[in-house]
């Protein structure tokens, strides 16, 4: 079974996904009975000055089993938005995961030491995946040691791969074409494995399901997943 941990594709797939959500979507999604597994955040491309009513959506849709992960939200250099703001609106989004105890994926370009620099001082219990990782190994270390995680999709660092532990290694077709399986058999063949072997989406599913048991409020339909 091949966890995809982010993707933006709507077209049906055989395999459990996460989607991310634009904010007039989650609303339409979140007042219908739609089933699957979603991911809603403030982009660092989009961040506002007055972003109090997409912080209360979030909120409000974060109470939702199918609202799993909060993101992707971040930081880039790129962005038009200035870093002042981005750093504010990350930071409220990890007040929200603390709370809502779901993990961040994180978008990061260009602004790796102030991510781990807010890592350190906010000393977040969630976990941190850094979605579409493509740097080099030192960058890799660095995030790994900071208690990051690190989703993989097309494009991808052959020796970064190499040197992330598989418990701490994700998969994402993110807005690639490519099938989710095709992006796990090519970093299975770069770790030397079985792609049944790349484990960590397959355990992050599995918590979904217990919790879903846990929480009955809106009950998921999805399938078991386990090791082969």
């Amino acid at each position: 079974m091949f966890v995809d941990i982010h993707t933006h594709s709507i077209l049906n797939q055989e395999f459990p996904r996460i989607l991310n959500l634009a904010f007039p979507n989650a609303e339409i999604t979140f007042s219908s009975n739609k089933e699957g597994l979603f991911s809603v955040g403030i982009h660092p491309w989009d961040a506002v000055e007055n972003a109090e009513k997409m912080l209360s959506d979030l909120g409000r849709w974060a109470s939702d089993n199918r609202f799993v992960a909060f993101g992707e939200c971040g930081l880039d250099k790129h962005s038009k938005v200035s870093l002042e703001t981005q750093l504010r609106l990350f930071s409220q989004q990890i007040e929200l995961s603390e709370r809502f105890q779901k993990p961040l994926i994180i978008h990061c370009v260009g602004c790796f030491n102030e991510l781990f620099e807010l890592k350190t001082a906010e000393k977040p219990k969630q976990l941190w995946i850094i979605h579409g990782f493509r740097g080099k190994p030192e960058l890799a270390k660095q995030a790994l040691k900071n208690g990051c995680a690190l989703s993989f999709g097309e494009y991808f660092n052959p020796e970064s791969v190499l040197i992330t532990p598989l418990n701490k290694l994700f998969v994402e077709t993110d807005e690639s074409k490519l099938p989710i399986e095709e992006i796990y058999n090519r970093i299975a063949t770069v770790k030397n494995c079985s792609p049944i072997s790349l484990f960590a989406g397959t355990d992050f599913y599995n918590q979904i399901l217990i919790r879903n048991k846990l929480n009955e409020s809106f009950p998921l339909n999805l399938p078991s997943v386990g090791f082969y």
